[in-house]
């Protein structure tokens, strides 16, 4: 059996059982972990600690050091957004990376602010633990500086790489299905990368183990997913893309990012009919009367 198709059934079949034992263990209408929605109903968060666990699983089940940085990535997107996920604090009322970057700029630290500086830095650890090209040899050392000074340079913009695609994921998590379907298109041609294959099947497979839920209106990822879902989303491109093409990744991750504080995403995809029929396949219709 192939590496992708064992970590697509693990992530998948964890990740519907993980959302089943939330299920047992959690109230139902727990407030905790319920947030309301587009339409002003109730939704439910436990998609998100489940999806993670799917993504989790399907990440070790890679084996080896690509494996090792997936649920790395995962565990830190995860952990970190389920600490914001679950805070009722004031860090709410600043949304966005720029109202956490600057609460951090006047020594003010939100569990946004948290989240910013925990996935970044579990999302180096993965990107350096993904590279893994430590310079080996018996060059004279100045070329062996110059040659960690370039690995090092190739680790923070993995790592960014990793975090930003984290972020641009809880960004797009404003619909039912949208942020699922966005970074499942975005591992689609990962797949067939010989190593970064698995953890792009594994990706797929946890984020659509929790699609029906979620196109449904009764979950919804909220940060913990989301963040882990593009954690090892980023973790894969990194494994696949060469040098040039991860720093062009990660200029297009920072560009949209960046927009995202002056358009909306919502905005701009209703305006756009190919994005809106992608972005409303498989959701439940609203009235004519309702607005986004």
């Amino acid at each position: 059996m192939s590496g992708r198709v064992v970590a697509g059934l693990t992530g998948g079949v964890v990740g519907a059982l993980a959302r089943r034992g939330l299920d047992a263990a959690v109230p139902p209408g727990d407030a905790r972990w319920t947030r309301t929605n587009h339409r002003g109903e109730p939704i439910s968060l436990l998609e998100g600690p489940a999806v993670a666990a799917g993504l989790a699983a399907a990440a070790v089940a890679c084996g080896g050091r690509v494996g090792a940085a997936g649920a790395v990535a995962v565990a830190g997107g995860a952990a970190f957004g389920l600490v914001d996920d679950l805070s009722e604090d004031a860090s709410r009322a600043r949304k966005g990376l720029r109202g956490h970057l600057g609460a951090l700029a006047r020594g003010e630290l939100t569990t946004g602010g948290l989240k910013v500086l925990g996935i970044g830095a579990t999302s180096l650890v993965a990107a350096a633990v993904a590279l893994d090209a430590t310079p080996q040899g018996t060059s004279t050392g100045g070329r062996r500086g110059a040659a960690m000074l370039g690995h090092l340079a190739d680790v923070a913009v993995a790592g960014a790489l990793i975090a930003g695609t984290a972020n641009l994921v809880n960004l797009l998590d404003l619909r039912p299905g949208r942020a699922v379907k966005a970074a499942v298109i975005a591992a689609v041609p990962l797949v067939v990368h010989p190593t970064a294959g698995p953890l792009a099947a594994g990706a797929m497979a946890a984020g659509a183990s929790a699609l029906p839920r979620d196109l449904g209106e009764q979950d919804m990822l909220g940060d913990s997913g989301a963040n882990a879902l593009g954690a090892l989303v980023g973790t894969a491109a990194v494994v696949a893309a060469p040098r040039p093409l991860r720093a062009a990744l990660l200029a297009g991750v920072v560009a949209l990012t960046v927009a995202s504080e002056r358009v909306s995403f919502t905005e701009v995809i209703a305006r756009t009919p190919a994005l809106r029929a992608v972005d409303e396949w498989g959701r439940r219709r609203r009235p004519p009367d309702q607005g986004r």
